[in-house]
């Protein structure tokens, strides 16, 4: 979690400065919901995410100096700098992307379990989505077709308050549980700022997945500190909101709370930790910076595939 946050806070300092091209959406404030899921999951399990996919990536064990690089568009990047931030993927990670089309990953996640099924495998597969794309036909599609197939497939809505700028709370008609349920998938509701909370529901979720119980749906609160994309002034937000609830809920410190209190880490862990993640980033950002960019004669490269 603290290397997502990390990851994410400097892009927003170095996108400000021009050193960054493309779009770019960024996830600080939303890392319990990640790591507490993709801590369950192996490289055999298969995640697909959002335009705001940095987290999920690093979360499912994607190379953090490959991704900087891929964000700067450099040949040495995760998908050889032609990718981007929103098109991130690793394969051998199971990670098999993130997508800039609202909903456009979900659909993806059920060829992912349904090869897990046709291959008598025990592999499961998260579609992580946000609150927007619940509202696509393609999402709820989904959802039927994992329920009529008895896919081994989890639905991971994190619902961050907002779809671009319209309040979640307006948009959304009904109780996404309920649309979930009217699918015959089971659901429930989880805080995704309580990384335990969201680590020992997303255990059992999956080890019932795995077992062939069914496609599930989870509804994670959470809450994204920037705006929807690096640049958005976010005047939709009222005053005040984003540092509430940098007060009051960030994941970070709920964990470090927690963690302090029932004695599972010590200060000194944590700092070590600090050091070591702010050095991890120093490196990445400066290798990012000093890579070569693709050249003209990989125009053509990763297009097309032969079987």
């Amino acid at each position: 979690m603290r290397t997502i946050r990390e990851f994410e806070d400097r892009i927003h300092i170095n996108s400000a400065k021009g050193e960054v091209p493309g779009f770019i959406h960024l996830s600080a404030g939303q890392e319990a919901s990640a790591v507490g899921i993709c801590m369950h999951l192996t490289d055999a399990d298969h995640i697909a995410s959002t335009h705001r996919g940095h987290g999920h990536s690093i979360a499912k064990g994607c190379d953090v100096t490959a991704m900087m690089d891929e964000i700067y568009a450099k040949r040495t990047g995760l998908c050889g700098g032609k990718g981007g931030s929103m098109h991130m993927a690793d394969l051998s990670k199971g990670m098999i992307g993130a997508n800039g089309i609202v909903g456009g990953g979900v659909p993806l996640t059920a060829g992912a379990a349904l090869k897990s099924v046709i291959l008598g495998t025990d592999r499961v597969a998260v579609a992580f989505f946000g609150d927007g794309a619940l509202n696509e036909g393609a999402t709820m599609e989904t959802m039927n077709l994992a329920k009529v197939l008895n896919l081994p497939m989890i639905f991971a809505m994190e619902d961050n308050g907002y779809g671009e700028a319209t309040p979640s709370s307006w948009a959304i008609g009904g109780d996404p549980l309920a649309r979930a349920k009217g699918f015959g998938l089971s659901a429930c509701a989880l805080d995704g700022h309580d990384f335990f909370q969201m680590h020992e529901a997303a255990g059992r979720i999956i080890e019932d997945v795995r077992a062939g119980k069914g496609p599930a749906f989870m509804h994670i609160s959470a809450y994204r500190y920037y705006g929807h994309f690096e640049g958005d002034a976010a005047t939709y937000r009222p005053e005040g909101e984003v540092e509430k609830m940098q007060k009051e809920r960030d994941c970070l410190m709920i964990f470090k709370t927690k963690a302090l209190a029932t004695r599972l880490v010590t200060d000194k862990e944590l700092d070590d930790i600090e050091r070591q993640v702010v050095r991890l980033l120093d490196d990445a950002v400066e290798h990012a910076r000093q890579a070569p960019a693709p050249g003209p004669e990989d125009l053509v490269t990763d297009v097309y595939v032969s079987y």
